[in-house]
């Protein structure tokens, strides 16, 4: 997605037992506790990011220009992205104003009848 894979330094605040559960988590299997949170927050990216609720969610929230480009792109990645982009292009083109040709007959004259379920009953 082009991110930068630089570290940023993130302070926030969670239960107690959670970060108890984390470093004993984190002993066991000798890594840093840092290291097994980029972990869970990656893998957690990844399942939201691959879930169809996800998926339209971002792509009503674009259509309806509460979601920019870039931050569509950050959450579903380049191609959906595009793909969003030409879909919302084309729902926003008016349609064409044509007229129904009056000259042609689609069935040339044949049209068949089908007989239903219904039909047969009697």
């Amino acid at each position: 997605m082009g991110a930068s894979d630089d570290p940023r330094r993130v302070h926030f605040q969670s239960p107690e037992y959670l970060v108890d559960r984390l470093d004993a988590i984190a002993e066991l299997f000798d890594k840093d506790r840092t290291d097994l949170l980029v972990e869970a927050i990656r893998e957690y990216i990844e399942d939201t990011a691959d879930s169809e609720t996800f998926q339209e969610l971002v792509a009503t929230k674009y259509y309806d220009d509460k979601l920019g480009f870039e931050t569509v792109k950050q959450l579903v990645g380049a191609e959906s992205a595009q793909r969003l982009r030409l879909l919302k292009a084309d729902l926003e083109d008016e349609p064409l104003d044509l007229a129904a040709p009056d000259d042609v007959d689609v069935y040339e004259g044949d049209v068949t009848t089908v007989e239903t379920a219904a039909d047969d009953d009697g």
